[in-house]
């Protein structure tokens, strides 16, 4: 399967040629694929972000190449404007971006920038809403008005509105209680299965990661040392904790398992896969679990 967004070789240094000079980003070769959910975990100051403002052109590199459906975005500047469009990207706290006076204007800021007819613009900003969950009572208040979940719908239904065919979200569930972080959650969810788009999301939690991410990629100073299925990446558990980064709880409870010499495999980083492994490692030491009135050995 080909690519929809690749780099090549990206590097980005902040302030060069001043006592400030770092890099940010070193010789990086990323690739996310159509219709995948990617999660992107980094300790605080790794380069997640400015990986993913390369993505759509709001950072330029330093060195490297970005490719989105196999296109240059730097070849020229219609390309830059097209990438986008295709590429949508939502800050953390997005809600302190708003700024019309009503929702409905904020969420059809985007696709009115896009050059699209009015018609357009409505069907795209009343789906958005729908999308996050905001009933259309709510298109003609200020989004100042609302609370500060709603107030984030309001933001992400803008970049939703467009259409794109990638949805880059940095941090989406941040702030949240755990009702919010499902519902947002959710949504972003709804939008990726309707529209088979690629999600990447940047995320701290491990647990949430585990649990939504098809393929994971960690951001260590700059570069990318580890890539892989969620099972594949939380194995690496040593190496995670020396980048500062945790593993889920489930994934730290089997790795302590199996050092303590049970014949577990301490990949698991979910309730079912748990008991799948706890079950093979009866079946392998010739033990009948428990039945479901208690009896039996364990």
């Amino acid at each position: 399967m080909q690519p929809i967004i690749q780099t090549e070789k990206l590097s980005h240094i902040y302030s060069p040629g001043t006592p400030f000079q770092r890099a940010a980003l070193v010789d990086v070769d990323f690739l996310a694929y159509p219709g995948e959910l990617l999660g992107i975990i980094g300790h605080t100051g790794s380069g997640k972000s400015t990986l993913i403002q390369h993505l759509n052109g709001l950072l330029k590199p330093t060195s490297g190449r970005v490719l989105v459906e196999g296109k240059d975005i730097w070849e020229n500047k219609a390309a830059t404007r097209q990438a986008r469009f295709r590429v949508g990207l939502v800050f953390q706290y997005p809600e302190y971006q708003l700024f019309e006076e009503t929702c409905y204007k904020d969420i059809a800021f985007g696709p009115k920038n896009m050059g699209l007819d009015e018609k357009e613009i409505d069907r795209r900003v009343r789906q958005a809403a729908a999308f996050v969950g905001l009933p259309d009572s709510a298109l003609e208040k200020s989004p100042f008005d609302l609370s500060g979940g709603q107030k984030r719908r309001v933001a992400i239904a803008g970049v939703i509105a467009m259409e794109p065919a990638v949805l880059i979200l940095d941090e989406p569930t941040a702030g949240l209680d755990p009702a919010g972080v499902e519902q947002i959650m959710g949504n972003i969810l709804d939008y990726h299965r309707s529209k088979d788009a690629t999600i990447i999301v940047i995320s701290h939690s491990m647990e949430e990661m585990a649990r939504r991410a098809d393929r994971l990629v960690v951001v260590n100073d700059g570069r990318l040392p580890l890539e892989g299925t969620p099972r594949e990446v939380f194995a690496h558990r040593e190496e995670l904790e020396a980048m500062g980064l945790g593993v889920p709880t489930m994934t730290d409870l089997f790795h302590r398992l199996r050092a303590m010499g049970a014949d577990v495999d301490p990949s698991v980083y979910t309730v079912e896969q748990a008991k799948a492994a706890i079950l093979n490692a009866l079946a392998r030491k010739g033990s009948t679990p428990a039945s479901s009135d208690g009896r039996g050995a364990v």
